[in-house]
């Protein structure tokens, strides 16, 4: 950081770039934390995380057992320890409770006065997040693993919903309160669905056939292309060709310009493919293991070409520089499925769930912790010379004292 700045000072580097720097170095270098915790509430595994994109300041978790809490992960105590509190939850007492396990949450882009949930008991709810109350219900022919609402959109208030059993796509529109399209194509269950990052018209779509479409919802067709692994060598194989991998694909995320798309399979295979040509960019990450079977949450830092994912693979989450592909790191600390993360941009953090019903939090090495660690050191050490001091005292007078017999 001080060559940065030393360049700064001689006109050599921007803001700009310095900022992308320190960024990030912090991105990679994350640890579990010793001083967070976030309180445990869900009695089943965490299946969905969510941070709000207004303040960065509250957290969506969805569980296993139909189960939706609210966490404020902003440390207002004073102290660098801390427990982030459950200031909200809808459990099974609120009758519009999911029965079944809750796949996916989500933020109202521009709001956090709503959030979105969905789950295998085929429904999608939306949800006043000040009195906890269902806003709206949609039903579906079959359980709801995906689900996911613009961040960019301004002409249009869709959410895509995909449906396991029906093989479709759902577009809601929560002006209306209906159903407002229908997309068909897939000939298996949808695993995953995803709006662009940069066209608020362009939907990403991926299912257990192994196949990743790209949909324009303003045409007629829709269907724009198909997303092919071997980028049309038909060499490959005639089965082949027009599949994203030679399993279900069950994750999708846009990268934060929108100019490309990662996707993970169940053939332990993590792609990047750009969204103008849809072709394969071929970065080889090598094999991250993937076995689960619905729907599974990874995240993207914000650094331009230096940016990385955050894949969670079995009970870990291995780190991937995005455009080189090598390994930065993995980080440990669950004891079981790792399902979903999400990082928060503005801290530089990341937030992860899996079955052990843990919600970990990941921070990056900074100062502010070095310096905390060597207070609590000093403590511990001034505690301990003290009681040495007292002891050498009490041994001293000992050996002053004598026996009326001497």
């Amino acid at each position: 950081m001080l060559k940065h700045l030393e360049r700064r000072e001689h006109g050599v580097e921007s803001p700009a770039h310095i900022f992308q720097a320190e960024s990030s170095r912090r991105a990679r270098c994350l640890h579990l934390s010793k001083y967070y915790d976030v309180q445990k509430v869900h009695a089943a595994g965490i299946n969905s995380l969510d941070l709000d994109p207004v303040e960065h300041r509250h957290l969506l978790s969805g569980g296993g057992d139909g189960t939706i809490a609210i966490h404020d992960v902003h440390n207002t105590s004073g102290t660098p320890q801390f427990t982030y509190p459950s200031v909200s939850k809808i459990g099974h007492g609120n009758r519009n409770c999911h029965k079944y396990a809750v796949t996916t949450v989500q933020w109202y882009p521009v709001d956090t006065g709503l959030f979105l949930s969905s789950s295998v008991d085929k429904s999608l709810r939306v949800w006043d997040a000040n009195s906890l109350a269902a806003a709206g219900r949609f039903e579906f022919g079959g359980s709801v693993y995906s689900h996911h609402m613009c961040p960019v959109a301004t002409s249009h208030c869709l959410v895509a919903v995909g449906v396991a059993e029906s093989k479709q796509v759902h577009l809601v529109d929560l002006k209306s309160g209906s159903k407002a399209h229908t997309l068909l194509g897939h000939r298996k269950s949808i695993m995953a669905v995803q709006w662009s990052s940069r066209d608020e018209f362009l939907l990403a779509t991926a299912g257990k056939d192994g196949i990743i479409r790209f949909w324009d919802i303003r045409s007629a067709k829709s269907c724009l292309m198909l997303l092919d692994q071997h980028n049309g060598d038909t060499t490959a194989g005639p089965h082949s060709v027009s599949t994203a991998h030679s399993g279900s694909v069950n994750g999708l995320c846009f990268l934060p310009d929108g100019l490309h798309l990662l996707s993970f399979g169940t053939d332990s295979e993590l792609r990047l493919w750009d969204t103008q040509t849809g072709r394969n960019r071929l970065v080889n990450y090598g094999r991250i293991f993937n076995k689960k079977q619905n729907n599974i949450k990874f995240s993207v830092s914000d650094e331009g070409l230096a940016s990385v994912a955050f894949v969670p693979s079995d009970g870990n989450i291995e780190v991937y520089d995005i455009f080189n592909g090598s390994r930065v790191g993995i980080l440990r600390g669950h004891y079981n499925q790792v399902n979903c993360c999400t990082f928060d941009v503005q801290l530089h953090e990341l937030y992860s769930g899996a079955n052990d019903r843990n919600i970990l939090i990941w921070v990056p090495d900074s100062e502010t912790v070095r310096g905390y660690e060597e207070f609590l050191n000093s403590s511990r050490q001034g505690v301990g010379q003290r009681r040495t001091n007292f002891t050498s005292r009490i041994g001293g007078m000992a050996d002053a004292w004598s026996s009326d017999e001497d």
